[in-house]
């Protein structure tokens, strides 16, 4: 039974996000220097919609210029473009684009779209981020490059690393913790008023370690091991 209300849950989400980014779509149209304001509004509606309870460990930093983030579920972009103070510029993949009506929600905000399949997507990844940065941005990216089971970090991919290192950029990590618990797409299942935990971990100049990217998945999954077992601890004890 759980199963099923779980299911229930997916489809309700799915139609929101159907039926709300149809929305924000048409605004940005309408009034494109407004872009990020429309989609601040949208992912706190949906963080209420969706009665996710959030938990924020750490803060972000100003001087940091790209995000590294750990990818679980749709909720993480949702979280971050709720309550990230400056204007993320995010690194999404090129099929979203293609995506009829709806992919205008990368061109229309000027998010970064890159072909994984073409060898000189990484030249059009610097030229679009440089462009982004010099309009006072942020760039989030998912080293992981796709989706995981929010159980380990995957392998990162070296797209990050190649653009932190080639524009010189400061690097601010963070972890989500429990997101693929909102809503999980690849099994198709949602959960309503889902705990959901996001850790700030300390900036990073590349700059003084050679090793810092494979030094810093390590760290992002500790953080994600150790967080999951306090949540886990959590529920075993309000169950008693």
């Amino acid at each position: 039974m759980k199963r099923v209300w779980q299911r229930v849950l997916a489809l309700y989400f799915s139609i929101n996000f159907f039926l709300t980014i149809s929305v924000v779509v048409i605004l940005m149209f309408l009034f494109r220097k407004h872009h990020k304001t429309f989609r601040n509004i949208w992912a706190k509606l949906q963080l209420f919609l969706l009665g996710v309870k959030l938990d924020i460990e750490g803060e972000p930093n100003s001087e940091a210029k790209i995000l590294l983030l750990n990818h679980q579920s749709v909720a993480d972009i949702v979280i971050m473009e709720a309550i990230y103070p400056a204007d993320l510029a995010w690194v999404a993949k090129k099929e979203i684009g293609d995506i009829p009506f709806f992919g205008h929600i990368l061109d229309l905000p000027e998010m970064i779209a890159i072909d994984r399949e073409n060898k000189k997507s990484l030249v059009k990844l610097f030229k679009d981020a440089k462009d982004r940065l010099k309009k006072g941005r942020v760039i989030a990216i998912f080293p992981e490059g796709t989706r995981s089971n929010g159980k380990r970090l995957l392998k990162f991919k070296a797209g990050a690393k190649l653009l932190a290192q080639k524009l010189d950029l400061k690097v601010q990590p963070a972890v989500f913790i429990g997101t693929v618990n909102v809503f999980d797409s690849k099994n198709f299942l949602g959960n309503f008023g889902a705990n959901v935990k996001l850790v700030y971990l300390d900036m990073i100049d590349p700059k003084e370690d050679p090793n810092w990217y494979e030094k810093l998945r390590e760290d992002m999954d500790k953080v994600l091991q150790n967080s999951l077992k306090e949540m886990q601890n959590k529920v075993k004890i309000n169950s008693l």
